[in-house]
């Protein structure tokens, strides 16, 4: 096969009209249940990346899964974006518009210390919006985001290049056309 990441890309399951008529819906746990696709794909992320990093963001939840991985492969620490009112204590947070409505991502207040390198890790990255709300986060805190990086690039719906056009450079495994 000679089409980039193709054996990860094999691993990926598409469900068709989920969550609603038309959208393709790319699902990654098949991937996470591949336990040799699913570190080649956290090795083929770490080799990816330009660090070194303080700090590997994870946006919930499936992002969680790739930045705990990366983390100890990166010797970095892991860093979690949430959704409103999931942490305890004192967190800052961003609002971002959705297709209909809004949403929010938080963090610890004191999760990110001023100039630490972070890289932002997420499955996919289809519209971008919770991607660059992340990115927003994390330099609101202080910290610099050096890179972004997913397993899943949905082209067509254009979020690596909003995420590009925020000052963050995204780096990922596989595409998928359509949405």
């Amino acid at each position: 096969m000679s089409e980039r990441n193709a054996d990860l890309r094999a691993l990926v399951r598409t469900i068709p009209d989920h969550p609603k008529p038309g959208i393709l819906f790319r699902d990654i746990t098949t991937l996470l249940l591949d336990p040799a696709g699913f570190a080649a794909t956290i090795d083929r992320m770490a080799e990816a990346v330009a660090g070194p990093f303080d700090l590997i963001a994870g946006i919930e939840a499936r992002g969680f899964l790739f930045a705990a991985a990366l983390a100890p492969r990166l010797s970095a620490g892991v860093l979690l974006i949430r959704k409103r009112n999931k942490l305890p204590g004192t967190v800052i947070g961003v609002n971002y518009a959705l297709e209909y409505g809004e949403d929010r991502v938080e963090m610890h207040a004191d999760a990110c210390a001023p100039g630490a390198r972070v890289l932002l890790v997420d499955d996919l990255i289809a519209t971008g919006g919770t991607a660059i709300a992340g990115a927003e986060l994390i330099r609101r805190a202080g910290g610099v985001v050096a890179q972004a990086a997913f397993a899943i690039d949905l082209p067509d719906l254009g979020g690596a290049d909003r995420l590009r056009a925020a000052g963050v450079e995204p780096v990922t495994l596989m595409a998928f056309a359509g949405h």
